[in-house]
């Protein structure tokens, strides 16, 4: 979840939802983001919600700490109930992040887990995923989780190589993402990703291509790689300012991601979404499909994003505030917004873009069409499925996804 909280109106104190957000909502998916804000040690380009001990420490006392986080969190899971009232959906996926949601016992995201199953079902096919760090794992635990009703995991490997890790302030030791994915078969997951990170500084298309490899002889089913962002109050920023590390430039940035599409394709990994590629359909992460098709999902969690009908809404972000909010009996929400009928088609085109399927040019406005138009004679969208009525993005045009978005949405 990022760190910085958007403007919006006030939230009120129940969390209750404008009548029209409820409307209709048997018609979407509905799943739930659990954030879980702590982490052992702060990586240089992290920018996510997350605090260390000691940044908690004296900040929030006990009401921060990681021991009863579960109980607070489980207190959202409650409200979202009464929010949603008699909305008969059961939640279709469930997504624990972090943060090191491993951090905690594996109990406690059982626990998380009972609550959404006790307050609103879950669907017979649901899609349970937690993020892990590869060091905060053994077999037991993932054995417990895969009892508990997890189905997912998903391992933070970034890259193989050791001095790549050491400028990322990754602590784990290359080989042990790989041996994770064993341990998560053998605990009895059918689906295992590896996020992975390109363009790190001081990182060689030789160290890129070592972290594809391995990856993929671990023998996940899903693939994550994303371009490294710098993001401004890092550690690595402030690295990168004072001439420490080389900033990576975005040539660079393509160069790695065709050969991570190169190497994947050929270990029959396919691409779904930008910066996703799984085995098969079943492979997939619904849950992230959830956000980019503008499904329902409650966000529990200090600084977790909600959207249920076209209202968005975040919460607050340290978890001493968050957990008052809960015990004083009022939603932790900080702001909302309401979506106009144009900031969704706008964020439709944004999000379906990015998959495989692309977006209907229904969509479009005609100077959008105009641009889908040249696109398509300058190779950055597919022939085919335009003339079926589809924007779908070509492998150059991935390349180039937010200038082709920006164009589109005009």
């Amino acid at each position: 979840m990022p760190s910085v909280l958007p403007d919006g109106e006030p939230m009120p104190e129940d969390g209750a939802l404008p009548l029209d957000a409820l409307r209709e909502a048997g018609e979407r998916p509905l799943g739930f983001y659990l954030h879980v804000p702590y982490c052992a040690t702060r990586c240089g380009y992290c920018d996510f919600n997350t605090y260390t001990a000691t940044e908690l420490r004296g900040s929030g006392g006990a009401l921060a700490s990681r021991d009863n986080y579960a109980a607070t969190l489980i207190e959202e899971v409650r409200l979202a109930r009464k929010v949603l009232g008699d909305d008969p959906r059961p939640v279709r996926t469930v997504f624990v992040g972090g943060g090191t949601p491993t951090l905690l016992p594996a109990a406690d995201l059982v626990r998380m887990l009972g609550a959404i199953r006790e307050e609103f079902g879950l669907a017979d096919d649901c899609e349970v995923t937690t993020e892990a760090n590869p060091e905060s794992v053994n077999p037991a635990y993932l054995a417990e989780l895969r009892e508990g009703g997890f189905n997912r995991v998903s391992f933070g490997m970034q890259s193989a190589k050791q001095h790549v890790l050491k400028i990322l302030d990754r602590t784990h030791t290359p080989g042990r993402p790989e041996a994770c994915v064993a341990e998560a078969r053998a605990a009895g997951f059918d689906h295992v990703n590896l996020d992975l990170i390109y363009g790190t500084p001081g990182e060689s298309d030789a160290d890129w291509q070592a972290s594809l490899d391995a990856a993929i002889g671990a023998g996940p089913d899903h693939v994550s790689a994303y371009a490294l962002i710098v993001e401004e109050g890092t550690q690595l920023a402030r690295r990168i300012r004072r001439g420490e590390v080389p900033m990576t430039d975005d040539d660079v940035h393509a160069d790695r991601y065709l050969m991570t599409e190169q190497a994947l394709s050929a270990a029959g990994f396919s691409w779904y979404e930008v910066s996703n590629w799984a085995t098969s359909e079943a492979g997939r992460c619904l849950h992230n499909e959830l956000y980019w098709r503008g499904a329902d999902w409650w966000g529990a969690g200090p600084g977790a994003h909600s959207h249920v009908g076209g209202v968005r809404w975040w919460n607050v972000k340290h978890p001493g505030a968050y957990a008052q909010a809960l015990g004083d009996g009022k939603s932790p929400g900080a702001g909302r917004e309401v979506l106009s009928d144009e900031d969704r088609r706008v964020e439709r085109i944004l999000l379906e873009l990015r998959l495989v399927e692309g977006c209907e040019l229904s969509l479009l406005k005609p100077a959008g069409l105009a641009a889908a138009e040249k696109a398509v004679r300058g190779g950055l969208l597919e022939d085919g499925p335009y003339t079926e009525g589809r924007a779908v993005l070509t492998l150059r045009g991935r390349l180039l996804a937010d200038a082709v978005v920006r164009d589109l949405v005009d």
